[in-house]
Protein backbone atom coordinates (compact mmCIF):
# COMPACT_ATOMS: atom_id res chain seq x y z
CA UNK A 1 0.00 0.00 0.00
CA UNK A 2 3.03 2.26 -0.21
CA UNK A 3 3.51 2.61 3.54
CA UNK A 4 6.64 1.86 5.60
CA UNK A 5 6.58 -1.63 7.13
CA UNK A 6 7.53 -2.91 10.57
CA UNK A 7 6.77 -6.55 11.38
CA UNK A 8 5.57 -7.11 14.95
CA UNK A 9 6.67 -10.56 16.07
CA UNK A 10 4.85 -11.14 19.36
CA UNK A 11 6.57 -13.81 21.43
CA UNK A 12 4.31 -16.41 23.04
CA UNK A 13 5.42 -18.90 25.69
CA UNK A 14 5.12 -21.78 23.22
CA UNK A 15 7.34 -20.11 20.58
CA UNK A 16 10.76 -21.64 20.05
CA UNK A 17 13.90 -19.62 19.41
CA UNK A 18 14.21 -21.42 16.04
CA UNK A 19 10.71 -20.26 15.01
CA UNK A 20 11.40 -16.68 15.98
CA UNK A 21 14.80 -16.71 14.24
CA UNK A 22 13.23 -18.12 11.06
CA UNK A 23 10.82 -15.17 10.86
CA UNK A 24 13.51 -12.63 11.71
CA UNK A 25 15.78 -14.08 9.01
CA UNK A 26 12.98 -13.99 6.41
CA UNK A 27 12.26 -10.35 7.27
CA UNK A 28 15.96 -9.45 7.05
CA UNK A 29 16.17 -11.04 3.57
CA UNK A 30 13.29 -8.79 2.46
CA UNK A 31 14.87 -5.73 4.06
CA UNK A 32 11.93 -5.36 6.45
CA UNK A 33 12.32 -4.03 9.99
CA UNK A 34 11.18 -6.52 12.64
CA UNK A 35 10.47 -6.03 16.33
CA UNK A 36 10.45 -9.02 18.64
CA UNK A 37 7.74 -7.95 21.08
CA UNK A 38 6.48 -9.49 24.28
CA UNK A 39 3.13 -7.76 24.53
CA UNK A 40 1.37 -11.06 25.22
CA UNK A 41 3.55 -11.69 28.27
CA UNK A 42 4.52 -8.18 29.43
CA UNK A 43 1.69 -5.94 28.26
CA UNK A 44 2.54 -2.44 27.04
CA UNK A 45 6.14 -2.65 28.27
CA UNK A 46 6.66 -5.56 25.88
CA UNK A 47 5.73 -3.34 22.94
CA UNK A 48 8.02 -0.37 23.54
CA UNK A 49 10.60 -1.46 20.94
CA UNK A 50 7.83 -1.89 18.36
CA UNK A 51 6.42 1.55 19.14
CA UNK A 52 9.84 3.17 18.69
CA UNK A 53 10.41 1.37 15.38
CA UNK A 54 6.96 2.31 14.03
CA UNK A 55 7.47 5.97 14.95
CA UNK A 56 10.90 5.92 13.31
CA UNK A 57 9.52 4.30 10.14
CA UNK A 58 6.73 6.89 9.89
CA UNK A 59 9.13 9.78 10.46
CA UNK A 60 12.02 8.63 8.25
CA UNK A 61 10.63 6.46 5.43
CA UNK A 62 8.63 7.63 2.42
CA UNK A 63 4.83 7.47 2.55
CA UNK A 64 3.36 6.64 -0.85
CA UNK A 65 0.03 5.39 0.46
CA UNK A 66 -2.57 4.20 -1.99
CA UNK A 67 -5.69 2.09 -1.54
CA UNK A 68 -5.87 -1.38 -3.05
CA UNK A 69 -8.95 -0.24 -4.98
CA UNK A 70 -10.65 2.89 -6.24
CA UNK A 71 -13.05 4.18 -3.55
CA UNK A 72 -15.69 4.79 -6.24
CA UNK A 73 -15.94 1.10 -7.19
CA UNK A 74 -19.20 -0.68 -6.35
CA UNK A 75 -19.12 -2.56 -3.01
CA UNK A 76 -18.99 -6.01 -4.64
CA UNK A 77 -15.98 -4.95 -6.71
CA UNK A 78 -14.17 -3.59 -3.66
CA UNK A 79 -14.71 -6.92 -1.90
CA UNK A 80 -13.64 -8.86 -4.99
CA UNK A 81 -10.50 -6.71 -5.33
CA UNK A 82 -9.47 -7.34 -1.70
CA UNK A 83 -10.19 -11.07 -2.04
CA UNK A 84 -8.19 -11.41 -5.25
CA UNK A 85 -5.45 -8.81 -4.84
CA UNK A 86 -4.74 -9.27 -1.12
CA UNK A 87 -5.80 -12.84 -0.34
CA UNK A 88 -5.17 -14.45 -3.73
CA UNK A 89 -8.73 -15.76 -4.19
CA UNK A 90 -9.87 -16.95 -7.60
CA UNK A 91 -13.28 -15.37 -7.09
CA UNK A 92 -15.98 -14.29 -4.63
CA UNK A 93 -19.49 -15.64 -4.21
CA UNK A 94 -22.18 -13.52 -2.55
CA UNK A 95 -25.16 -15.11 -0.80
CA UNK A 96 -28.58 -13.77 -1.73
CA UNK A 97 -28.69 -12.12 1.70
CA UNK A 98 -25.31 -10.42 1.19
CA UNK A 99 -26.30 -9.19 -2.27
CA UNK A 100 -29.53 -7.72 -0.85
CA UNK A 101 -27.64 -6.05 2.01
CA UNK A 102 -25.15 -4.54 -0.45
CA UNK A 103 -27.99 -3.19 -2.60
CA UNK A 104 -29.58 -1.68 0.50
CA UNK A 105 -26.33 -0.05 1.66
CA UNK A 106 -25.75 1.38 -1.78
CA UNK A 107 -29.27 2.87 -1.82
CA UNK A 108 -28.60 4.42 1.59
CA UNK A 109 -25.45 6.12 0.28
CA UNK A 110 -22.81 3.94 1.96
CA UNK A 111 -21.21 2.65 -1.25
CA UNK A 112 -18.27 5.07 -0.93
CA UNK A 113 -17.06 3.45 2.32
CA UNK A 114 -14.02 1.15 2.32
CA UNK A 115 -14.50 -2.55 3.01
CA UNK A 116 -13.22 -4.74 5.82
CA UNK A 117 -13.23 -8.52 5.53
CA UNK A 118 -14.27 -10.59 8.57
CA UNK A 119 -13.00 -14.14 8.03
CA UNK A 120 -11.01 -16.89 9.69
CA UNK A 121 -7.59 -16.02 11.09
CA UNK A 122 -6.15 -19.37 10.04
CA UNK A 123 -6.11 -18.86 6.29
CA UNK A 124 -6.17 -16.26 3.56
CA UNK A 125 -9.37 -18.04 2.50
CA UNK A 126 -12.62 -18.04 4.47
CA UNK A 127 -12.19 -21.75 5.31
CA UNK A 128 -10.32 -22.40 8.58
CA UNK A 129 -9.32 -25.87 7.26
CA UNK A 130 -7.38 -24.36 4.33
CA UNK A 131 -4.40 -23.29 6.40
CA UNK A 132 -1.92 -20.66 5.33
CA UNK A 133 -1.97 -19.40 1.75
CA UNK A 134 -4.12 -21.73 -0.37
CA UNK A 135 -4.62 -21.19 -4.10
CA UNK A 136 -7.63 -21.24 -6.39
CA UNK A 137 -10.21 -20.79 -3.63
CA UNK A 138 -13.46 -18.84 -3.64
CA UNK A 139 -14.38 -16.54 -0.78
CA UNK A 140 -18.00 -16.84 0.31
CA UNK A 141 -19.61 -13.63 1.54
CA UNK A 142 -22.63 -14.61 3.62
CA UNK A 143 -23.56 -11.20 4.98
CA UNK A 144 -22.73 -7.51 5.07
CA UNK A 145 -22.85 -5.03 7.91
CA UNK A 146 -21.96 -1.37 8.06
CA UNK A 147 -19.88 0.18 10.82
CA UNK A 148 -21.06 3.70 10.07
CA UNK A 149 -19.30 5.30 13.04
CA UNK A 150 -15.99 3.71 12.13
CA UNK A 151 -16.63 4.41 8.46
CA UNK A 152 -16.42 1.02 6.77
CA UNK A 153 -18.46 -1.88 5.43
CA UNK A 154 -17.81 -5.37 6.84
CA UNK A 155 -18.05 -8.42 4.59
CA UNK A 156 -18.84 -11.48 6.74
CA UNK A 157 -17.05 -14.38 5.08
CA UNK A 158 -17.43 -18.09 5.72
CA UNK A 159 -18.40 -19.65 9.02
CA UNK A 160 -16.92 -17.39 11.69
CA UNK A 161 -18.00 -15.27 14.63
CA UNK A 162 -17.60 -11.50 14.50
CA UNK A 163 -15.97 -11.62 17.95
CA UNK A 164 -14.04 -14.90 18.04
CA UNK A 165 -12.46 -16.26 21.16
CA UNK A 166 -15.19 -15.30 23.59
CA UNK A 167 -16.02 -18.02 26.11
CA UNK A 168 -19.57 -19.15 26.85
CA UNK A 169 -19.16 -17.83 30.40
CA UNK A 170 -17.43 -14.42 30.51
CA UNK A 171 -14.36 -14.19 32.76
CA UNK A 172 -15.96 -11.15 34.43
CA UNK A 173 -18.39 -13.48 36.20
CA UNK A 174 -15.48 -14.90 38.23
CA UNK A 175 -13.95 -11.55 39.20
CA UNK A 176 -14.64 -10.02 42.60
CA UNK A 177 -13.24 -7.39 44.94
CA UNK A 178 -13.02 -8.29 48.61
CA UNK A 179 -13.61 -5.98 51.59
CA UNK A 180 -9.93 -4.92 51.50
CA UNK A 181 -10.09 -3.82 47.89
CA UNK A 182 -8.13 -6.82 46.62
CA UNK A 183 -9.25 -8.12 43.24
CA UNK A 184 -9.68 -11.89 42.89
CA UNK A 185 -10.26 -13.94 39.75
CA UNK A 186 -8.33 -11.89 37.23
CA UNK A 187 -6.90 -14.59 35.00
Amino acid sequence: FGLPVVVALNRFVSDTDAELQMIQTACAKEGVEVSLTEVWGKGGAGGEDLARKVVSAVETQPNRFQFAYDAELPVKEKIRTVAQKIYGAADVEFSAEAAAEIASLEKLGFSNLPVCMAKTQYSLSDDAKLLGKPEGFTIHVRGITVSAGAGFIVALCGNMMKMPGLPKVPAAEKIDVDENGVIHGLF
